[in-house]
This record gives C-alpha cells, sequence and structure tokens, in this order.
C-alpha cells in the first residue's frame, strides 16, 4: 500500500530514548535566557525529517522549535547547528519568511549537544509535492510562492546580510561534489555502479559558476511551513546545508520533484512523476524555471542536466549518511531504513541526467 505520507511525517511523537534529554535542565536554561519564558516546559520530537533532530518545547502559553545537533559519532562537518541558527537570524533581520531565532547554546551540559532554539511558526506543511488536499488555485499559488520566495535568497547579496564569510564562494559545485562522495564513501555498503561512474564524471563537468549567492542546500515543498490562512510561504525550514555557493545548483535541487523515482516505502522522496500537473494546477518544469529565470536573471537551462545529475548524486549520498546513522542507532526518524531502497534509484536517475548532458 502507498505510503500516506502526510500522516506518516506530521505531527510529533515521544522522544526516543536515544534523543531525549533532560528537559528541567533546558527548562532551567530558558528561564535564565527568554525574555517571557515560563514553565513548566514539555518537549515532543517532530515526525517529520531526518537530520537534526528536531522537538517542539510547549509551555502554558507559548511554543517554541528546538533543533540539536544528533549524538553519537558524525560524518565531518555535518550537522552544523550554530550555522543554521547564523543563517536564520540574517534572513530574519531581512523580513524574510524564516522561523525568528530565540537562543543557542554550544553547552553540551543542556541538551546533550550544541542546540538552538526559535519561535513556532503555525501553518501547514505539505509532505506530497501534489498537494492532495488543495484545489488547483491553490496549487498553482504555493508553487508561485515557492518559486518566489527562493527567487528572493538568491537575490541577497550574502555581504550586504551579514554572511559574506558564511563560506567559501567559489567552485561551489565542484567542492560539493568531493564532500559528497567523502561522506559517501564513508557511509558506504554495498558498491553502485551509476556512483562508481557519476564520482568519476561529475569532477570533470562542473558547470561555471557565474555568482555566489546564500544558497539553502534543501529547498524543496515538504521544508517549507505554508500559511495557514493563504497559500504562501510562511518559513523556510532546516538551514543545516546552507552556505555561500551557486544559486543554480541550489534552485535545480527541488526540480527534482518532478523527476523523482516513484517509491512506496517511506523514504520520503516524493515525485510528481505519473500525476496529472495541468490537471492539478501545477506548473510544468519547464515554466517554473523559466519563472525562476525572469525572477532573478539567472537562468539553469544551459546546463540544467548536469546540475540534476549533481543534485540526485547528492541526495543519494545524503541518504546514504542516514543509513550510517541507522547503523550507529541515532536517525531521528522511524522511516530512515527505508531510505536504503532509494539510494540505487536516486542514482540511476543521476546518470540518466549525466548521459543527457553528454556522459
Amino acid at each position: 500500500m502507498p505510503l500516506d505520507r502526510d500522516a506518516a511525517f506530521s505531527g510529533t511523537r515521544p522522544v526516543p530514548d536515544a534523543l531525549r534529554f533532560e528537559t528541567q535542565r533546558l527548562a532551567d536554561f530558558m528561564a535564565t535566557q527568554v525574555r517571557g519564558f515560563a514553565g513548566p516546559l514539555t518537549v515532543t520530537q517532530f515526525r517529520g525529517g531526518q537530520s537534526n533532530p528536531t522537538y517542539l518545547l510547549e509551555t502554558p502559553t507559548q511554543r517554541y522549535v528546538l533543533r540539536r545537533k544528533p549524538p553519537g559519532h558524525l560524518l565531518p562537518s555535518a550537522h552544523a547547528v550554530k550555522r543554521e541558527y547564523r543563517a536564520i537570524a540574517a534572513l530574519a533581520a531581512q523580513d524574510f519568511p524564516v522561523a525568528r531565532p530565540v537562543v543557542a547554546s554550544d553547552d553540551p551540559s543542556i541538551v546533550g549537544t550544541p542546540f538552538y532554539v526559535m519561535d513556532y511558526v503555525a501553518g501547514r506543511v505539505f509532505w506530497e509535492p501534489q498537494m492532495p488536499a488543495a484545489t488547483a488555485l491553490e496549487r498553482a499559488a504555493v508553487y508561485d510562492s515557492m518559486n518566489e520566495t527562493i527567487a528572493r535568497l538568491h537575490l541577497f547579496d550574502p555581504a550586504a546580510i551579514g554572511l559574506h564569510d558564511y563560506g567559501k564562494s567559489e567552485n561551489y559545485v565542484g567542492r560539493q561534489i568531493a564532500r559528497w562522495s567523502q561522506q559517501y564513501r564513508a557511509s558506504e555498503t554495498e558498491t553502485i555502479d551509476e556512483m562508481e561512474k557519476l564520482i568519476a564524471w561529475l569532477p570533470q563537468h562542473v558547470p561555471p559558476q557565474t555568482t555566489a549567492r546564500l544558497v539553502h542546500g534543501d529547498y524543496r515543498l515538504d521544508n517549507l511551513i505554508i500559511a495557514a490562512d493563504a497559500p504562501r510561504v510562511a518559513a523556510v525550514l532546516d538551514w543545516e546545508l546552507s552556505t555561500l555557493g551557486d544559486p543554480l545548483a541550489d534552485f535545480a535541487y527541488h526540480l527534482m520533484a518532478w523527476h523523482m523515482p516513484y517509491s512506496e516505502s517511506a523514504a520520503g522522496t516524493a515525485s510528481l512523476v505519473g500525476h496529472d500537473l495541468k490537471a492539478l494546477g501545477i506548473p510544468p518544469m519547464d515554466d517554473y524555471v523559466a519563472t525562476y529565470a525572469a525572477r532573478t536573471g539567472f537562468d539553469p537551462r544551459p546546463h540544467l542536466d548536469t546540475y540534476l545529475a549533481y543534485n540526485f548524486f547528492r541526495i543519494a549520498a545524503i541518504l546514504q549518511g542516514i543509513i550510517g546513522r541507522v547503523r550507529a542507532g541515532t536517525a531521528t526518524s522511524a522511516h530512515a531504513p527505508a531510505k536504503a531502497a532509494m539510494i540505487r534509484p536516486l542514482a540511476t536517475a543521476a546518470w540518466t541526467f549525466a548521459r543527457r548532458a553528454g556522459a
């Protein structure tokens, strides 16, 4: 039976033992650091997401969200919650749709690992890109807002918003290919021929980067909160992979939804493949790309197949890292083991786009 992703990933659950911490210790910290905070505090964990554990904090009068670094052995440079906090703080100051940052701490004695707290943003998360419960008009408006929001992100001058040193701005895609090749090797569980070919081919075919912008790194519909009362983006979530880099690679990442291999499992890689986009009110990918290019002046189309090959390769490597956390017992989702079944189809999709790009 196909997975109901909205049911599987929405809401919260009791915190599992491996990710539990002392609630009173956190409450004591927030009482001294957060204006207006008053307990008692209750903590549950959000079902959705795979990477940094994310918790709902509730008091009698207020709700907050806590993101923390997972416990245990981690891959190098992964789960940088301090970077997330810096990014959302800079963007909140520009009235960009993010949750307002509240407080951050590196003190491991509070929740066991570095963490930060942000405001809770009420609204809707659509885990299925076809938005089954929506109308065609609402889908069209949400997709346009999703497009407008990433276009606005990519038009910020990083230096103008205090993020000039947020990352190395040159050769973003080349560095990402090297990074995710290394991360994939560190978590590798079997030999996948397409991944081997991609690791060899991609470094030799990096598209030229014409500008550096703040990139989200994991921009997609289910990382957005849509306002409860309007088809607009209320907050962009999950800034763990944000840095300075190529906006075209960042934009092409969420284009994978139009080509994602279908899966009935809980792999979390929802797809528009097989859906009647015109009837749904969802734009064809070519029109969606043209809208972004008109809004930004940045055009991914000359190298789009290579960008898609890179992004499918990258997500396969990210999922392989999740399998590594499954083995270590620190995966944050009950559905994480299903990711293993998606790695090979994602690698195949990546190689298909590489072939289209001339491989």
